[in-house]
């Protein structure tokens, strides 16, 4: 897959290009159908397959404390367009000449430079500098083009409690946030993915007699305190994982941490990226009245977690 930048990464896409536009975070399932029609129009029509992007967000730039936290981090979301057989990813950063284009001189940009012949969007697609260009101007402006237009309806599905919805990023970050990572996991197609380095932490797990790998996410959003069944995948081979986000209160007033102990495994991840996809959640986080209770606590915890394992 190719990765260019900015208005000129985009004026560079190859005439006859199949194109969809939007943040795509999570790459969940309304987005994947948005995909899968680009690949089908691509089988059909030929042409590279490209998908264009704004990283990071704008609100970054124009309103940094309304800027949605990532479900997604950058190399994670070029990964999993690449394994998606996009040909091209155009990111578009918030720099004043994207932000400031007016939705028509976007639109003039794609018909006339990038010579797009496909655009496929979903139905709450806009674009354009203060958000003005609404799909139904964009299809306006394409009925009398050669750019085809595919407008894609949203994905719904049913949830664990039976309420139907339509999948969409902000759903899943508020999913997440509420600690419903099974039905996050619906949305997406997948387990949410959570994906961390391991920096060095205060050893209480290894006293314990249950090491953990003290993550650190600093690019995306973490589901709600309490433990969770997980799993993360080392050398090949997949491993189940304790997972623990919170503040560790039975040792007293902590910061909030991400830790991972991983089952079945001595080896030393310091340094490494690990990914942990959050399985289901299992307890909130709980003051126990001494390190041996927290102890049983946590050997229930890892059977019900082998348990739970795909």
């Amino acid at each position: 897959m190719r990765v260019v930048q900015g208005l000129d990464g985009l004026r560079s896409l190859s005439p006859g290009a199949v194109v969809s536009i939007g943040n795509f975070d999570g790459l969940h399932l309304g987005h994947q159908r948005i995909l899968a029609l680009g690949g089908q129009m691509r089988r059909r029509h030929g042409g590279e397959l490209a998908v264009v992007t704004f990283e990071p967000h704008p609100l970054t730039r124009l309103r940094p404390q309304l800027a949605p936290p990532r479900l997604t981090p950058p190399d994670a979301k070029r990964d999993r367009l690449r394994a998606m057989g996009i040909d091209t990813l155009v990111e578009l950063p918030p720099t004043d000449d994207v932000l400031n284009l007016a939705a028509e001189d976007f639109w003039h940009i794609l018909r006339d430079e990038a010579r797009v012949a496909h655009l496929v969007e979903g139905t709450s697609f806009n674009f354009g500098k203060g958000r003005a260009g609404t799909i139904a101007r964009l299809a306006q402006w394409a009925s009398t083009s050669d750019v085809r237009l595919h407008i894609v309806d949203p994905v719904t599905v049913t949830l664990r409690d039976l309420w139907v919805v339509a999948v969409s990023s902000s759903l899943i970050r508020w999913l997440l946030a509420n600690g419903r990572v099974r039905d996050a996991a619906i949305c997406l197609g997948r387990p949410y993915e959570l994906v961390g380095t391991v920096v060095p932490g205060h050893q209480r797990g290894r006293n314990l007699g249950v090491p953990t790998a003290n993550l650190r996410c600093d690019q995306q959003l973490v589901p709600m305190e309490g433990v969770y069944a997980s799993r993360c995948r080392i050398d090949g081979r997949n491993y189940p994982v304790a997972l623990s986000i919170g503040t560790m209160p039975t040792f007293g007033p902590n910061a909030a941490q991400i830790e991972a102990h991983v089952l079945g495994y001595a080896g030393d991840l310091y340094g490494t990226d690990l990914h942990v996809e959050v399985l289901d959640w299992i307890r909130e986080q709980r003051k126990f009245p001494s390190p041996d209770a927290l102890k049983s606590r946590i050997a229930r915890d890892m059977e019900e977690i082998a348990a739970l394992q795909p």
